[in-house]
């Protein structure tokens, strides 16, 4: 629950996650523990929206090296300086400016550099509201 709340925190400022209420916030953990994904997305869809309806204010994102175990998470704003959406593979350049041409996965799929990362974090992130990418 605290990496939803670290999530909610990034991308809406927290205005989501704090106003719901504790029934609210207990659909969530049960649909969790209790594997009832109906359950728990009645809730986290809430979550998963833009408050201003079009871009989240940031991207919550680990990245994961090959071969490291080390995570790293970094402030990520989904539209890049030009006022475009932010892509994949922008954001990997922005991160890893040494690494040529890298894979990156998620759900253990690889996903294509043109990808905009407001698109990848309403639809692709894990339970936590996080991306979870693997730079290889």
């Amino acid at each position: 629950m605290s990496a939803m709340k670290e999530a909610d925190m990034l991308k809406h400022r927290s205005q989501v996650f704090s106003t719901m209420q504790q029934h609210q916030h207990n659909q969530l953990w049960t649909g969790l523990l209790n594997d009832k994904f109906d359950q728990f997305w009645s809730e986290n869809k809430k979550l998963m929206k833009p408050s201003d309806g079009s871009y989240f204010k940031h991207i919550p994102v680990h990245f994961y090296r090959s071969g490291s175990s080390v995570m790293t998470q970094t402030l990520v704003k989904p539209v890049s300086e030009d006022g475009n959406h932010m892509t994949l593979g922008e954001l990997i350049k922005l991160n890893y400016p040494s690494v040529d041409n890298p894979k990156i996965f998620t759900h253990g799929i690889c996903i294509p550099h043109e990808t905009p990362v407001q698109w990848m974090s309403e639809h692709m992130s894990y339970l936590d509201n996080f991306l979870h990418l693997v730079v290889v």
